[in-house]
């Protein structure tokens, strides 16, 4: 029998919930919901779920991830309970469960803790240049290979067994029965998910906004290769050079509507964003815009005289690469993808 909890309301309102106790049940958020369906509906039983405080049901849903935050549920909830919101912030409670360090969840809940984890990472950049002499060429020799490191790192010690951790808390722990070979033969479905993140396009009044994550992870992914694979700071191929500007470019004017979006507060899905919010959109427009001004400083022979952006840039890049990307909202990107696969696995 389930375990109920109604302390659970308390601990969720930490990642973002509002007053979801006031739903009484009636449907409306079902009704309206363009993703909804007699096998996977929701919000309605989630909400259930978070107000009787069933964690364990939870954990093994993937609903949460099912959804794609249009905002209808919300904005016909005659309660105002709020229940987009309530699916975003099971979202961020998720994925502290899934990380097996805890951190996500002290990042999650506390803001100045936050903070500190990004001062502490710029003053740990500050302090090696400083050991360097703050000379740009050794020092940008070395973020290279810190940029490969990091990613290796981050995915083999944190993100890999977080996704096991999921794959047990959805599978393995309610004794769902899956052939092996079923794993490989959908596999393509976590791919297709990631890349294209095409049932969004199923919600109603969403087809902008699908189209600019869909240009953005093109874009982020791209700038990843070629900034890390292909080296584009210390490249001299006009191609590649190129094409980074174009990637950069992308990046930063997209992440830069987003901020636009959330500062006006129009849409239902940025009315109420939390401090994971901010710092995913901000950082990422920070991340293509710097990237993109090194290297215009780079070609135009200016950055010797202003080693400071470099580093401006290298702080942004290690503050992401280590806090934002494993424990951040991030990986909301990479739970979403699983989800997806999982979703297709058990059916």
């Amino acid at each position: 029998m389930a375990a109920i909890n109604p302390e659970f309301r308390t601990e969720l309102k930490k990642y973002g919930a509002f007053d979801f106790n006031a739903c009484y049940n009636c449907g409306n958020c079902t009704a309206v919901c363009s993703l909804s369906t007699t096998e996977d509906s929701f919000p309605r039983e989630i909400l259930r779920f978070s107000t009787l405080g069933l964690q364990d049901d939870i954990k093994s849903s993937l609903k949460p991830w099912l959804c794609y935050y249009c905002g209808e549920c919300s904005t016909h909830c005659p309660q105002e309970a709020n229940p987009g919101e309530l699916m975003m912030s099971l979202r961020r409670w998720l994925s502290a469960q899934y990380d097996w360090t805890k951190l996500s969840g002290l990042l999650y809940r506390s803001l100045p803790i936050t903070i500190i984890a990004l001062l502490i990472t710029a003053i740990g950049v500050l302090a090696f240049g400083a050991f360097e002499n703050f000379q740009l060429e050794p020092i940008m020799k070395f973020a290279h290979q810190f940029e490969m490191i990091a990613i290796a790192s981050v995915f083999v010690l944190i993100l890999l067994p977080n996704v096991i951790r999921m794959w047990w808390f959805i599978l393995k722990k309610p004794g769902v029965k899956v052939p092996l070979s079923k794993y490989f033969v959908e596999i393509r479905e976590m791919v297709d998910h990631m890349f294209t993140q095409k049932r969004a396009l199923e919600c109603d009044k969403n087809r902008f906004r699908w189209f600019e994550h869909f240009i953005l992870v093109i874009g982020y992914l791209g700038l990843l290769f070629v900034t890390v694979f292909l080296d584009w700071f210390a490249s001299k191929n006009i191609f590649i050079i190129s094409f980074g500007y174009l990637l950069s470019t992308i990046v930063f004017v997209v992440t830069f509507d987003f901020v636009s979006s959330r500062m006006k507060k129009q849409k239902e899905i940025s009315k109420f964003s939390q401090p994971a919010d901010w710092l995913f959109v901000i950082w990422l427009f920070l991340m293509g815009f710097s990237a993109f001004i090194v290297r215009l400083f780079i070609d135009t022979g200016l950055l010797d005289k202003n080693i400071w952006l470099y580093f401006f840039h290298l702080i942004i890049l290690v503050q992401w690469a280590l806090i934002i990307v494993p424990f951040g909202k991030w990986t909301h990107f990479l739970y979403r993808s699983f989800a997806m696969y999982f979703a297709k696995i058990k059916a």
